[in-house]
């Protein structure tokens, strides 16, 4: 929220039709992150159990697995939307000038919303394995590259089109640290004790 409070403040100069189409690509995204949410927190247990039990391989699979079908489905509905985006702008406004920018911004941005699904997911991943510290690193730095990014195009005469590929490249900076962090990241229980290949017993089930 921070992160789109500033880069509103940063567009407000290019006048209320850049503004408003920007405001409609960001309820779109708002509303793809609802996507990303149902997938990663029902990771959740699933990789709490595994952490648990010391099946630290079960529950990175697991992990990105989710990461997968965050980012694969995000992503499919934000490309969609990037080639034809008169269909989610269409409902909002028939303004020429807001329907441009809004366009403008859509074919820009919206692919890269997979990267937000991916950060997402991986967010609660972490939860699961109680090692969030990576993910939300990633947050902040999503907000120092907005901000100096946004600053750097602020002396050099940047377009709204410059700015729109800078919350787009934000997005990628975003997913791309987020699975690094967990990636990077050792999981497993406290006591170190893990369990990857147990011999299989006789009549108990896995």
């Amino acid at each position: 929220m921070l992160t789109i409070g500033i880069f509103t403040h940063m567009l407000a100069g290019f006048g209320t039709a850049i503004l408003a189409g920007y405001g409609i690509g960001a309820r779109l995204e708002f509303m793809l992150t609802s996507v990303a949410f149902a997938t990663g927190i029902a990771s959740v247990p699933m990789i709490g159990m595994a952490i648990g039990a010391g099946r630290t391989a079960r529950a990175r699979r697991i992990a990105w697995t989710a990461g997968l079908v965050s980012f694969v489905s995000v992503g499919l509905i934000g490309t969609l939307i990037a080639i034809f985006p008169d269909l989610w702008v269409n409902i909002f406004t028939g303004d020429a000038g807001v329907r441009a920018a809004s366009r403008q911004y859509l074919s820009t941005a919206a692919p890269m919303y997979a990267f937000i699904g991916l950060a997402i997911s991986m967010y609660f991943s972490s939860q699961g394995a109680a090692k969030v510290v990576g993910p939300v690193l990633a947050q902040s730095a999503r907000l120092l590259f907005i901000g100096g990014g946004g600053w750097w195009l602020s002396t050099h005469n940047a377009t709204a089109a410059n700015y729109f590929a800078l919350a787009a490249t934000s997005m990628v900076v975003l997913g791309v640290l987020s699975a690094a962090s967990v990636f990077l990241t050792r999981w497993g229980p406290k006591g170190g004790a893990v369990r990857e290949n147990r011999p299989a017993l006789s009549g108990i089930v896995d």
